[in-house]
């Protein structure tokens, strides 16, 4: 006899499962599964919240997008203990080493700079900066990494379903989404009481909740050609996961004027981020498979090299920030409100950090520990980050321009960029004052590739952030504040970076970092400082917080071995720095008070809007 076909009512233990009806439940939904949506669901996680998580894609990216991982989105990573598993996947190291300027891969090289912390003489900032390094870890690695964290903490993860639009309801204020699984054709509708916007640069949501974007004019198209070819044979003595292709005196398709030939996979995938000559708009050109590999060829200069074209996409060089973040219990993260295109590695970065500062926020709203208020500090602090990020990125961009003009690639005939690159290796002053104007252009450049301010030196202010008892002024940014981080502890910075170990040193030093975040307040203070660890304990018990208190120094909890903490914290031994959970300084006391107990609780109840 057959068997009976499987009853779709019935769960695997033989009980009946009940029919669905009305609306799913969720106290989080959000809407995308990219490094914003992902991150904040791991975050989340880390805090024992779990939600549902939609995406309308098949599954996680299959375009290598976002590659870079910087310090500052890794220290973010590191707090939930994902960094060692983003290290084994990344690529890093010698990798990494070098961004080059050449006619081809390989053939002549124009130029190089070292790259994202390689420097020979800047490594000491970075190293005084972090316990973080950068690393290259393309998107498709970097979404199964924080979709699988997500999962495996609780999360519903569903792809292939679209975002259609929300209502809000009645006075308890939640919200209803309608959804469409793409697999089925069935809509439904998922309740929340938070709404997360984390779809990417056509938003559903920004559109529906229509907060106002600048825009400012973009900077025309780009073509992100993912490429298969093994290169490895050319690459000893051209390590570098950048690699800018301009043929100044080579005839050329408008649409493949010059490339960044980006690192995927060491040293056999790539993607030709191309760009077409200048001015040039037509948006719906369509080259054929045999002109993208043509082109690709002429790039990589040896024909005995086998290559496949494993995808192709299009974009629109972007320049455009939202408003603001957030209305009411909706709020929008990641590219939902900051477009703009790869250069200085900030995007997913970006995205990530957004996701750090609204996390602790949430669940500390949820769990009752703070008001709802706390919440209207995500525009305050990470809408002034998002503008400075796109603006950089797009200057960064504009920076090349003086690099392409030196190399005489700009004019329209090839007959004048023949001339002017041909300038470049005349015994002339006007060869010399060429060459001179590579070399500066080149340098310039340490702004993208060096550019540990514009990574690091995030500076929140908000009614998140504590400034009563500050006497002066915050110090005035560094001359250059894209490529010097500041260290400090004024409040609305991050928690400086010191290596500090035990008295018996039998185990590796930790970073003051690790010592902060891990969903606590922490309190930093030194010898004399013990009334602040105590105060700390019962500040936490008269609240309900978590407030986790360190000495450091001579013969303290924790040794400063280094000396840099005393160098760094930029108050008196028996002074205090207060961290929020997402290691933000949120307040310091120079010295030693008499009214200890009071001032901490008066800080977290104002930090947590308690007040």
């Amino acid at each position: 006899m057959a068997a009976a076909p499987p009853d779709s009512t019935r769960i695997p233990n033989g009980a009946p499962q009940p029919p669905k009806t009305g609306p799913v439940e969720t106290t989080f939904l959000i809407i995308g599964a990219g490094p914003a949506g992902a991150a904040l669901a791991s975050f989340l996680a880390s805090y024992g919240y779990t939600g549902i998580m939609l995406s309308a894609a098949p599954g996680t990216a299959k375009e290598p997008r976002a590659h870079i991982t910087n310090p500052a989105a890794l220290e973010c990573l590191r707090d939930i203990g994902l960094e060692p598993e983003v290290i084994r996947n990344a690529t890093h190291g010698d990798h990494m080493q070098h961004t080059r300027w050449c006619h081809s891969m390989a053939g002549d090289e124009y130029a190089r700079v070292y790259s994202w912390g390689n420097q020979p003489d800047r490594r000491g900032e970075y190293e005084a900066a972090t316990p973080c390094r950068h690393a290259d870890l393309p998107q498709t690695l970097l979404e199964p990494i924080l979709v699988k964290n997500a999962t495996v903490k609780g999360w519903k993860v569903r792809f292939d379903s679209v975002f259609v639009s929300f209502e809000r309801e009645g006075k308890d204020g939640k919200i209803m989404s309608t959804v469409e699984d793409q697999l089925t054709g069935h809509t439904y509708q998922i309740r929340s009481k938070y709404l997360f916007g984390c779809d990417g640069a056509r938003s559903q949501i920004m559109r529906q909740l229509d907060i106002p974007l600048d825009r400012k004019p973009g900077q025309g198209l780009a073509i992100n050609l993912h490429v298969e070819a093994d290169l490895s044979k050319l690459m000893e003595h051209r390590t570098g996961n950048l690699h800018w292709i301009l043929q100044p005196e080579t005839e050329h398709p408008a649409w493949g004027w010059a490339t960044i030939l980006r690192m995927v996979k060491a040293w056999d995938e790539w993607m030709f981020i191309i760009f077409p000559e200048p001015g040039f708009e037509d948006f719906d050109i369509r080259p054929s498979n045999e002109e993208y590999l043509k082109r690709v060829r002429q790039w990589i200069g040896d024909d005995s090299i086998p290559v496949r074209v494993i995808d192709v996409a299009k974009w629109r060089i972007n320049e455009i920030i939202a408003s603001s973040y957030q209305e009411g219990n909706i709020f929008c993260l990641g590219d939902a409100v900051h477009r703009h295109p790869p250069l200085n590695g900030l995007g997913s970065n970006t995205c990530i950090q957004d996701a750090y500062n609204l996390a602790w926020k949430l669940a500390f709203v949820e769990s009752g520990q703070a008001s709802p208020k706390l919440l209207e500090s995500f525009t305050a602090e990470r809408q002034p980050i998002g503008a400075g990020v796109i603006q950089r990125a797009n200057q960064g961009l504009r920076d090349h321009v003086h690099v392409w003009e030196a190399l005489g690639a700009m004019p329209a005939s090839v007959d004048e960029r023949k001339e002017q690159f041909a300038e470049l290796s005349a015994a002339s002053e006007a060869g010399r004052k060429r060459r001179e104007q590579l070399s500066a252009a080149v340098k310039y450049t340490e702004h993208e590739f060096g550019g540990i301010g514009i990574e690091m030196n995030q500076r929140y202010e908000s009614g998140a952030v504590y400034l009563e008892d500050e006497k002066e002024e915050r110090r005035p940014p560094p001359d250059d504040a894209v490529l010097q981080y500041q260290l400090s502890t004024f409040p609305g910075s991050r928690c400086p970076h010191a290596w500090v170990n035990k008295r018996k040193p039998e185990q590796a030093p930790i970073s003051t970092i690790d010592l902060a975040g891990h969903g606590a307040f922490c309190l930093l203070t030194g010898v004399g400082g013990e009334k602040w660890k105590k105060a700390a304990q019962e500040a936490g018990e008269s609240l309900g917080v978590t407030v986790k208190a360190y000495s450091i120094g001579w013969k303290q909890d924790w040794e400063d071995v280094y000396g840099d903490w005393a160098r760094r914290r930029e108050i008196e031994e028996e002074g205090c720095v207060l961290m929020r959970p997402d290691r933000t300084v949120c307040w310091r006391s120079m010295g030693m008070r008499d009214d200890c107990e009071e001032a901490i609780e008066k800080v977290i109840r104002s930090v947590l809007g308690r007040t």
